[in-house]
């Protein structure tokens, strides 16, 4: 397949863009400044903002699915993340793809009460406005008139774990659960590569046998 990954030099995303080459895949990567990234093992690298339609339109033209694991701390949350769902839900209809994985944050998903789990008892709450900036964004995805998947980590990344090659799709979000980066990009390409067309939020948790 040919698969974009925009915010491809962040670390959910170089590690999506390494599996997918793993796998055989033509990958280009979208970054803010490809000198900044040279070891970067993509088809090939741009500079690109998630946020400008143009910018997703050039990037994913020719593509077969995009895949969005950015992330910018630097803005509001709130304007960052409705700004890339719109340009990229834009972008990508103008470019004729029409499939597109999010890799999101664990605390809009559903917790064990049924409510996100930002909003269960005893959840951080020093983060949340950048929490709600991600669900606003997953709002705008909902309006999306594309195939989507938001998959996230069912809690939150183990940052010293490597890949398994195994993870289980949870029922609900967890605060407590870990995933590697590496792991959650083999759930990822595991999704790109299915056939069905559907519209989903994916909770992905860590192998507990591992």
């Amino acid at each position: 397949m040919r698969i974009v990954v925009f915010g491809g030099g962040g670390r959910a995303g170089r590690a999506t863009v390494a599996e997918a080459r793993a796998r055989g895949h033509e990958v280009t990567a979208v970054v803010r400044d490809p000198r900044r990234h040279p070891e970067l093992p993509a088809t090939r690298t741009v500079a690109g903002d998630v946020t400008v339609v143009e910018d997703v339109r050039r990037a994913a033209e020719g593509q077969d699915a995009a895949i969005s694991a950015v992330a910018d701390l630097t803005v509001p949350a709130d304007a960052f993340y409705t700004g890339a769902a719109d340009a990229l839900t834009a972008g990508l209809r103008t470019a004729g793809v029409g499939r597109l994985l999010v890799v999101g944050i664990a605390s809009v998903l559903p917790g064990r009460s049924g409510a996100p789990l930002m909003d269960e008892p005893g959840y951080p709450r020093e983060h949340r406005a950048f929490l709600l900036g991600h669900a606003a964004g997953l709002a705008r995805l909902r309006e999306a008139a594309l195939d989507w998947v938001y998959a996230a980590p069912a809690g939150d990344f183990d940052h010293e774990g490597g890949r398994t090659g195994r993870y289980r799709l949870a029922e609900h979000g967890a605060a407590e659960d870990r995933i590697s980066y590496a792991d959650l990009a083999v759930a990822l390409l595991d999704e790109v590569e299915r056939p069905a067309h559907h519209r989903a939020l994916l909770a992905v948790a860590g192998d507990g046998d591992r």
